[in-house]
């Protein structure tokens, strides 16, 4: 037998083949521990297959190293924490993608339940730490679940303690683990000081200040967004970077790889498809390429059919670098086609509406639906008064009165209904863009290749449950001397009042990108939820039950985040690229979260009682009327919703039996505290925030949390590329002002001439909407390793039965809801979701495979 067997063996047969509880000695009891890792590509079978004798040598001693720790105290020794148990864990096999150790120790009798386990890795190299499993007592293997980097020992000194998948409240923790249950909540705040490392798992909170880039720039300088009464702004996660030389108020962008702690970063499989680098990457290759055969970046199309040649011929690119090929193939999943060695394409699949109806775009009709069951469903909303009127200082921004008037609603709705009738009956909805934006008018319009208006658009209920455009209106501001400006434009036969429909269509559907992207989207899921997420790894322990329940709502948000920061919502980034706003894109996100956000009304029911879209009555199903009642997010939103709070409700209520656990929790008080005054700490002092006094105080604000992180964010993410993949569905910018302010003759004659020109000049440049194509086709897609909502049960859950109970009941109600919207996707009379060309809306379908499917509830923000 060879040496390299031998010590193979010697390495294999260190642990115990049997789980045998019985002892030499009845003062012992034997355990074995088994240790699972996620697998390396260079593990220690590998090495000691291929290293040869030497490496056999170094290796053999490279290990884990455990200790037990007692649940119990001391008795005999002044009640002190009772010495642990150590042992080495060594290498035993090798599976396809973990790797396993073991380990044995002989406790006494005396020693008590273990609670937690000390872990110091003595290998070279950081190790994903998946499972400990101890085997060898009496009532069953005891389990730790842990799903976390741990550091090699010359690099982080200090020691990992993971806790069993037994949940305890801080009153009920055992005496002989309340010690490093404050410690570790300690640790993870860090000090505030120093510039974190990669390797670190320090949580802990600043402000937007790395959004801009003075140092590069001074064009690139952007307000810091939080800490500020003119810019408030949720918290983002703490670097610690160094200042800008320029501007010690900014953090420097010299590298493109912002701290995230250790275990938010992205699986292997997750990297695969999104990380950093490709992003970065990827997109210059784009731009770049792009730019080689795009002299004017302000190019627009030339035609409806040069659009749709992308989906069929796709772009042509210039030889690449085989490095920069590499990126685009993992930044553009199966978007680049290599035809030859000398040729690479960069074609995009037709998105769903577009194969079903290739006008849908182009119809009234589904320009109203699509409020109701598109991508940004969060923004159609009751007309609540009447005559309209803006709230904006006179003064500033012109006379306060809408020019829509009750004759132009009356003569679009003459066969439907009256005026008195809509009203009365609550028949007219609208998208209101005009207070939000007009006070940013008049910035965006120094900016070249963009224009902005406020708008509000007007849609009638008709009897058959579907939403008819009726107006809209666009305003430009005083400005530049120049008075107010505005005007109605109302679907019409006449071609020139047509086209100018379409325009004025063009120029709101812009606006509500803006408003999906920036608001729906970002700011009310990513970036309101990351403090939320900081605060619970600081405030909870990673034993609390509350840490538990949410556990699996957190997951990849902060590491998205971090991308976003770096490549989408910087200065000259993605978002300023390819959005309106331009440069003032952030500062509008800003101005939203002072104006229209709060944390109560991010609930559903209050959601949707709020833009005046359902009325409590006690009767109905979820204790809501709609007051459209085929509003597809809506209806399968309430189920879910409802979904979720029942198994938050079953959970909250097992672990707080009375209120008065409740108010006492120290971690549970500390956590919603930090969340209010810390990570929100711009609104901390708004009346409008939840207490945390009672069961249902807690089950209200965990139940919203869990809606935010996972339908919430599902609804507006997951249908981003089918309905805005074609782009002038969902033009991100408008970059002409109407052929109607103020023209010149020769601007009218060339409108007169050639409407549809003006159509498209006014759409997105080439480069701006295929830059955004490619991050829409990213955004959209599911990560093979997603985890959905109810779909698999934690560990923790598992180890207790009436939790375990409850949440069976909760994956299958999931699994019913399935049945019903598929149901409901079949039902001939909700023409919200089913007609000839009509894409089904299956945004809140629970389950989902990989890729871009248009469904699909993860847990979590984790894309």
């Amino acid at each position: 037998m060879d040496c390299v067997t031998q010590c193979v063996k010697a390495v294999m047969g260190s642990s115990s083949d049997s789980d045998d509880t019985n002892t030499k000695s009845q003062n012992f009891i034997r355990v074995k521990a088994i240790v699972t890792l996620k697998h390396s590509d260079d593990g220690l079978l590998k090495n000691l297959v291929d290293g040869g004798i030497q490496q056999v040598e170094e290796l053999v001693g490279k290990t884990l190293v455990l200790e037990l720790v007692s649940n119990e105290l001391d008795q005999a020794a002044n009640s002190s924490e009772k010495e642990t148990a150590k042992g080495l864990a060594q290498f035993t096999e090798e599976k396809e993608n973990d790797e396993q150790y073991e380990a044995e120790f002989e406790l006494s009798v005396n020693f008590g339940k273990v609670g937690a386990i000390f872990v110091e890795n003595e290998q070279h190299k950081e190790v994903f730490l998946k499972s400990i499993v101890l085997h060898g007592f009496s009532d069953g293997p005891l389990n730790f679940t842990c799903n976390s980097w741990i550091q090699p020992k010359h690099d982080s000194p200090a020691k990992r303690v993971f806790f069993t998948d037994k949940s305890y409240l801080p009153s009920q923790t055992p005496k002989g683990l309340r010690r490093l249950r404050k410690e570790e909540l300690v640790l993870l705040r860090g000090n505030g000081e120093g510039e974190r490392k990669e390797s670190d798992r320090i949580y802990d909170y600043d402000v937007y200040n790395d959004l801009g880039d003075p140092d590069t720039s001074i064009e690139l300088k952007r307000p810091v967004l939080g800490g500020t009464k003119q810019y408030p702004y949720p918290r983002r996660c703490r670097t610690g970077r160094k200042h800008s030389d320029a501007d010690p108020l900014y953090e420097k962008r010299s590298t493109l790889n912002f701290y995230v702690p250790r275990d938010e970063s992205f699986s292997e499989i997750k990297q695969t498809q999104f990380n950093t680098s490709t992003i970065s990457s990827g997109l210059t290759a784009v731009i770049q390429s792009l730019d080689t055969i795009l002299t004017d970046p302000n190019l627009g199309f030339a035609s409806f059919e040069d659009i749709e040649e992308i989906y069929k011929e796709g772009f042509h690119l210039p030889p690449l670098k085989s490095n920069d090929l590499t990126f685009l193939q993992k930044v553009i999943p199966k978007l680049i086609k290599v035809a030859n060695d000398s040729q690479n394409l960069l074609r995009f699949d037709a998105p769903e509406p577009l194969k079903r109806d290739r006008f849908f775009w182009f119809s009234d009709v589904e320009f109203a639906r699509e409020t109701l069951a598109g991508a940004n469903p969060y923004s159609i909303q009751l007309v609540k008064e009447w005559p309209l009127k803006s709230k904006l200082d006179a003064k500033v921004y012109g006379p306060q009165e809408s020019a829509i008037t009750r004759e132009i609603i009356e003569l679009q709705i003459i066969t439907y209904s009256t005026f008195e009738e809509a009203i009365k009956e609550k028949k007219l909805f609208m998208l209101d863009y005009h207070d939000l934006y007009l006070p940013y008018v008049s910035k965006v319009r120094e900016i070249e290749g963009t224009t902005l208006y406020g708008s509000r658009t007007l849609f009638f209920l008709t009897n058959q449950g579907i939403l008819k455009p009726l107006a809209i209106e666009l305003t430009r501001p005083i400005i530049d001397g120049k008075p107010q400006w505005k005007q109605v434009f109302t679907p019409a036969s006449h071609s020139t009042n047509l086209w100018l429909w379409r325009l004025a269509k063009a120029h709101v559907l812009a606006h509500e990108s803006g408003h999906h992207e920036l608001i729906s989207h970002w700011l009310r899921t990513h970036c309101v939820v990351e403090p939320i997420i900081i605060a619970t790894y600081r405030q909870l322990s990673s034993m609390h039950p509350i840490y538990r329940l949410l556990h699996p709502h957190l997951r990849y948000t902060m590491e998205i985040n971090k991308v976003a920061r770096e490549v989408l919502i910087n200065a000259n980034g993605i978002l300023e690229i390819s959005f309106f706003p331009k440069k003032y894109t952030m500062e509008l996100s800003s101005v939203a979260y002072d104006k229209l956000w709060q944390f109560d009304l991010q609930a559903l029911p209050n959601d949707l009682i709020n833009r005046g879209m359902a009325v409590e009555d006690p009767n109905a199903e979820h204790g809501l009327k709609l007051a459209i009642e085929d509003y597809p997010f809506a209806n399968d939103g309430l189920l879910i919703w409802d979904a979720i709070k029942q198994w938050v409700t079953d959970y909250v209520n097992h672990y707080y039996p009375s209120p008065e656990i409740v108010e006492s929790d120290e971690e549970l008080q500390a956590w919603w505290t930090e969340i209010k005054t810390v990570g929100h700490g711009d609104k901390s002092e708004e009346a409008w925030w939840p207490k945390l006094k009672t069961q249902k105080d807690l089950i209200d604000i965990i139940t919203t949390i869990a809606w935010v992180a996972s339908a919430h964010h599902s609804a507006v993410n997951f249908t981003q590329y089918p309905y805005g993949g074609y782009f002038p569905n969902r033009p991100t910018i408008a970059r002409n002002k109407m052929p109607t302010e103020d023209p010149t003759k020769e601007e009218w004659e060339k409108f007169i001439n050639k409407p549809d020109q003006a159509l498209l000049e006014c759409f997105p440049s080439q480069i701006q909407a295929t830059i955004f194509m490619v991050i829409l086709n990213i955004l959209s897609a599911h990560s093979p390793d997603e985890e959905y909502i109810g779909e698999k049960i934690e560990p923790s859950w598992g180890e207790n039965p009436t939790i375990k109970a409850a949440f069976e009941k909760f994956h299958r109600r999931l699994k019913e809801i399935e049945g019903i919207i598929d149901s409901r996707n079949e039902n001939k009379n909700l023409k919200n979701r089913n007609g000839a060309g009509i894409m089904p809306y299956e945004s809140l379908k629970p389950f989902s495979g990989p890729g871009i499917t248009g469904k699909g509830v993860p847990y979590s923000i984790s894309i």
